[in-house]
C-alpha cells in the first residue's frame, strides 16, 4: 500500500518531501505536521536506537526492528535506509522481502563496500559497479509487489568522482532501479548534473551535513523526484535534550517541565499517542 502511494506521488512529478524520523513517536510527528512521507536513517537509527555511530556496526534484523515500528505507527510512506543489503545478492534479496514484510514503501540499497559508513563521512570506498548490478538485479526480483520501490545509492563520487557516479547511475538504473540516489554531493555542480544526466530516471537527493544548503522550492526547479532530510528530527532534539540536561544540572531545576509550558506539552503528546482512544477502548472493554 505504501509503494503504491509512493510510486502516485512521483507519477504527479511533484517533489516528495520526506522529513527524517529515528523513532516511532518521531514518524507521527512528521505525519501530523502534514508530510506525506517519512524518511527512516540509517545514521539515526544506529545512534539514536542503539548508540553505535554509522559505521556498518547494526545489523539487518536490528535495523528492520526500526523499520516495524516506524511503519506501524503512520499511514503514510516510509523510505527506508537499506544500507548495503548486508551481504552478496542473496542477502539483498532477504533484506528486500524483509522490509518489505516490515511494511517499508521503499529502500535503498548502496554500492559501498562493508563494513560501511556514514555517507557524509570520508574513508568511504565502492564495490565494482557489476557487482552492484547484480545487486539491484536481485532486490528488483525479490520483491512480491511490484509497487515496493528500488532505489539505488552510489556513494562513488567521493570514490571515484563524479562522472564515474554518473556511470554507475546509468548502469543501476538499467539493473531496474527505480530510483537513484548519488549520496555525498559536495557542491552545486554535483547536486545538478545527477538529475540532469539521469534524464527521465527519477533522482533522491539527501540534505545531509556536506549538501549545500537549498530549500525544497530550489531542490523541485532542480528535477529531483525525492528529497530527504535525515537529521531534521534527530539533530534539534539531541540539542534540546542536551540544553534540558545541562540546566537540570547547573541549576537544580527544568524549567521545560514546570507551569503551563510541561502541561501543554504533556496534552501534545497523548493526543499524538491517541491516548484518550486507548482509553475509550480500555472502558469500553471493562468487565461489569
Amino acid at each position: 500500500m505504501g509503494g503504491k502511494k509512493l510510486r502516485e506521488m512521483m507519477a504527479l512529478r511533484e517533489l516528495v518531501v520526506a522529513p527524517g524520523a529515528f523513532s516511532p513517536l518521531s514518524a507521527k510527528l512528521v505525519q501530523e505536521t502534514g508530510f506525506k512521507a517519512v524518511y527512516m536513517s540509517g545514521y539515526c537509527t544506529s545512534a539514536f536506537m542503539y548508540g553505535y555511530p554509522d559505521l556498518g556496526l547494526v545489523t539487518m534484523s536490528e535495523m528492520l526492528a526500526n523499520v516495524r515500528l516506524i511503519a506501524e505507527a503512520v499511514e503514510i510512506p516510509l523510505i527506508a535506509d537499506g544500507d548495503t543489503g548486508y551481504g552478496n545478492p542473496i542477502n539483498v534479496a532477504r533484506t528486500v522481502r524483509e522490509y518489505e514484510r516490515a511494511g517499508a514503501a521503499a529502500l535503498h540499497i548502496e554500492d559501498q563496500v562493508w563494513p560501511k559508513r556514514c555517507g557524509h563521512m570520508k574513508g568511504k570506498q565502492v564495490i565494482p559497479a557489476g557487482d552492484m548490478v547484480g545487486k539491484i538485479k536481485a532486490a528488483v526480483d525479490a520483491r512480491r509487489c511490484r509497487d515496493l520501490v528500488v532505489i539505488a545509492r552510489t556513494d562513488a563520487i567521493a570514490a571515484e568522482g563524479l562522472e564515474s557516479a554518473i556511470a554507475r547511475c546509468h548502469a543501476y538504473a538499467e539493473a531496474g532501479a527505480d530510483v537513484i540516489f548519488a549520496d555525498g554531493q559536495e557542491n552545486m555542480e554535483q547536486v545538478r548534473r545527477v538529475p540532469e544526466a539521469c534524464g527521465e530516471v527519477p533522482c533522491m537527493l539527501n540534505m545531509g551535513p556536506l549538501t549545500p544548503p537549498l530549500s525544497v522550492p530550489e531542490i523541485r526547479r532542480l528535477g529531483y523526484a525525492i528529497v530527504i532530510f535525515p537529521a531534521v528530527c534527530f539533530a534539534p532534539a539531541m540539542l534540546s535534550m542536551q540544553e534540558s540536561l545541562q540546566e537540570l544540572r547547573d541549576s537544580g531545576r527544568s524549567p521545560a517541565l514546570e507551569g503551563e509550558s510541561f502541561m501543554r506539552i504533556f496534552g501534545t503528546f497523548n493526543k499524538l499517542l491517541s491516548t484518550d482512544h486507548y482509553l475509550s477502548l480500555d472502558q469500553k472493554y471493562r468487565a461489569g
